[in-house]
């Protein structure tokens, strides 16, 4: 069982930057691919990032690549998505997911962070 619990979101000017954290529980957090996730009022979630459990290979939405970069401290049981040059699109609630790497579905979700951008 692995419990993830999101912060650092918060309102930001159109161009500025926010480093989202997500705190996981468990000793085998190092196991789990990690991800982000964000949805939008009236949209459905969608894909923002994801990073295996060494960190060597990340992966990104086509909307977030080059601006947002994700890491993990697997010391520190934490999954971080640096988001810089943000627009008023990226506005939404972002949730941090975990799956093991030999599953496709992720099947463990925080609770979610607003991200609000203003132009």
């Amino acid at each position: 069982q692995v419990q993830l619990v999101e912060s650092g979101g918060g309102l930001v000017q159109a161009g500025g930057s926010l480093r989202l954290s997500c705190a996981a529980s468990g000793r085998t957090f190092s196991s789990y691919v990690m991800g982000w996730f964000r949805q939008a009022p009236g949209k459905e979630r969608e894909f923002v990032a994801a990073i295996n459990w060494s960190g060597g290979s990340t992966y990104y939405a086509d909307s977030v690549k080059g601006r947002f970069t994700i890491s993990r401290d697997n010391a520190k049981n934490t999954v971080y998505l640096q988001m810089n040059s943000l627009k008023p699109e990226d506005t939404a609630v972002y949730y941090c997911a975990a799956r093991l790497d030999s599953e496709i579905e992720y099947r463990y979700w925080g609770q979610g962070t607003q991200v609000t951008v203003s132009s």
